[in-house]
């Protein structure tokens, strides 16, 4: 088998689901892959296992003489493929020749593009920021139309915000790991349960969702949250004391707690503005929400109608009060038996469609062909 190196842009004790899920369990069945991660803490390059290695991050700049240094063949890799580091990308590119690898870039998501969305909507942002996001776009674009295939998440992110990329793209989007469902548990209140899984910042105005519970005249719900920042959570809560009831606050510390939680509802949310940067690609969380065969309200948009059936797989709903309102009394309507069947169907869909083996085994045959 052919030689894979992937270069992550993470530190080893953040989540690795997707890069773990993908890449070390189904794509290599297809490749020999070792997986880069970077540690703050460490000062020594480690060997984790067979497959991951841990570079201190202050030694990046010298990466591959460091692998070197250790006793890791640069020589012996067919590919490397660098996770939304440009300036890491740029350093992988001078060597292209010297070590004949080829070389992929990986845009899990436009980071900065949605920094710079964020601060627009916090009201951050001058005309000098968009002016700088131009030429960062330039140079990116050619950086990585020097590479040998472009991987993104979906080819609308490409589209979007990459529209001069020239190389072979090849998307590898979020997707569902067959090894890893959880049951969904059926609890015995009246109430239905909603989850909303991820980050709660002024882009994804999470407080819509929260105007359109607060207008419900009954209490057959409870709100359960899972975000990182829970103290960011509490202030926004202090504005919808009617709520406070209803809504628990989590802050799950990896993705097995978080799927556990997720089991334990019924409906996820996942209604978020109808802006490129959201629209451009699948939510992690719809992934997280169906592994536990939870099905989701998500926004009424293009890249959503193409995976799921509304009413069978998941329920579409427009990013204002008054339609979440609507949509979320229509929910609590239904019998659990009702919603339970939209989750499994959603569940079916993506194991068919999104399904990471099989996702895998196509990408690898992909490579080959490089």
């Amino acid at each position: 088998m052919k030689n894979f190196l992937y270069i992550t842009d993470q530190d080893e004790y953040t989540d690795h689901s997707f890069i773990g899920a993908f890449f070390e369990k189904y794509l290599g069945k297809h490749l020999n892959v070792n997986i880069l991660y970077f540690s703050q803490f460490k000062t020594d390059f480690e060997k984790k296992d067979n497959q991951r290695f841990i570079l201190p991050l202050k030694l990046k700049d010298n990466l591959l003489e460091e692998l070197e240094k250790n006793q890791i063949d640069v020589n012996s890799y067919d590919f490397i493929v660098i996770r939304n580091d440009i300036e890491l990308l740029k350093d992988i590119l001078k060597t292209k020749i010297r070590y004949k690898y080829k070389v992929g870039f990986r845009l899990s998501f436009p980071k900065r593009i949605a920094k710079l969305k964020e601060n627009e909507a916090n009201n951050n942002s001058t005309f000098f920021d968009m002016i700088g996001d131009k030429i960062q776009s330039y140079k990116e674009t050619t950086l990585i139309n020097e590479c040998d295939i472009f991987l993104p998440s979906t080819n609308q992110m490409k589209d979007e915000f990459f529209p001069s990329i020239s190389i072979k793209t090849y998307p590898i989007p979020t997707g569902i790991d067959p090894e890893v469902l959880h049951e969904n548990i059926q609890h015995v209140e009246d109430f239905k349960r909603f989850i909303y899984a991820g980050t709660l910042d002024n882009l994804r105005k999470f407080e819509t969702i929260l105007e359109a519970f607060s207008q419900i005249n009954n209490n057959l719900f409870r709100i359960m949250i899972s975000t990182k920042d829970p103290e960011y959570a509490k202030k926004m809560l202090e504005k919808y004391p009617n709520l406070k009831n209803c809504i628990e606050l989590y802050n799950t510390k990896n993705k097995e707690e978080l799927l556990e939680l997720i089991a334990k509802a019924d409906i996820g949310l996942s209604i978020l503005p109808n802006i490129a940067i959201f629209n451009t690609s699948t939510s992690i969380k719809i992934i997280d929400y169906y592994s536990s065969a939870v099905p989701c309200i998500m926004t009424n948009n293009a890249k959503n109608n193409t995976l799921f059936e509304d009413n069978v797989e998941a329920w579409f709903c427009d990013f204002d009060k008054d339609s979440i309102k609507s949509k979320i009394e229509e929910l609590l309507a239904l019998s659990k038996e009702e919603v339970a069947k939209v989750g499994v169907n959603g569940q079916k869909k993506l194991l068919d469609i999104r399904n990471y083996e099989k996702i895998a085994q196509d990408f690898a045959t992909e490579l080959n062909l490089l």
